[in-house]
């Protein structure tokens, strides 16, 4: 299962319609709450975070690789935001996010990127 959040419901719903335009599960998380729940009842294999919900998105990540480092399966997490945020690009590199695209190349090449997603499940 991939999990993601989406700042708005343009991204959710281009994120989502890819995932079952490939026959990906996929589902949405909201708060961290939201996310504990989906890892307590799915066997989630990657995590999508739309940097244009900052807070969220950090505190996401940061319990995703520490769920890694507690010796569970690593979840891969993919970030994503405007190309003029570097710092935020930057700051989800620093705290551990396995990929970090920019929107345009997020958005340009989102149907690879599910498929490799899918591939490491």
């Amino acid at each position: 299962m991939i999990l993601y959040l989406a700042a708005d419901l343009l991204w959710a719903s281009k994120i989502k319609g890819v995932a079952d335009s490939l026959g990906l599960p996929a589902r949405p998380v909201r708060s961290l709450e939201m996310l504990e729940a989906r890892l307590a009842d799915s066997p989630v294999s990657a995590l999508l975070l739309d940097l244009d919900k900052p807070d969220e998105a950090m505190t996401m990540l940061a319990r995703v690789k520490s769920i890694a480092q507690e010796g569970a399966r690593p979840i891969r997490v993919l970030a994503f935001g405007p190309h003029v945020a570097k710092d935020l690009l930057q700051q989800a590199r620093d705290a551990g996010a396995d990929q970090v695209f920019t929107r345009g190349s997020f958005d340009h090449n989102l149907p690879d990127i599910m498929l490799a997603l899918a591939s490491r499940q």
